[in-house]
């Protein structure tokens, strides 16, 4: 029988992973198994990531944007409800940075949705 030798693709194999877990602390970048668990692990959790990113940022942007409005003596979900009636169609990001960095405007937009 001829001799098989796979160190050629069996390094590739283990050489990627390790690549992958750069930046992990100790032997979680060092040692294969070890690595390969975790490896496998941080691509479960960035998929799941990736979700729970658009959930964080809409509850940012409406905290700010309920902060803003309750110095200008009006709730959130009231807020909301005047720009839906009066066809102010901006979104939460749109409206939280307007907040933040404009306050003039935001009082404008808050004075026609009134």
């Amino acid at each position: 029988m001829v001799r098989v030798k796979r160190g050629n693709v069996a390094q590739k194999r283990r050489k990627k992973i390790l690549q992958l877990a750069k930046g992990y602390r100790g032997t979680h970048s060092r040692l294969f198994r070890i690595a390969n668990q975790q490896v496998m692990k941080a691509l479960c959790y960035s998929y799941s990531g990736r979700r729970q990113k658009k959930r964080i940022f809409r509850k940012l942007w409406i905290s700010r944007i309920n902060a803003v409005s309750r110095i200008n003596n009006i709730s959130y979900n009231r807020l909301i409800h005047k720009f839906k009636n009066v066809n102010i169609e901006l979104n939460r990001k749109m409206l939280s940075q307007i907040a933040i960095l404009d306050d003039s405007t935001f009082k404008q937009l808050l004075s026609h949705a009134i």
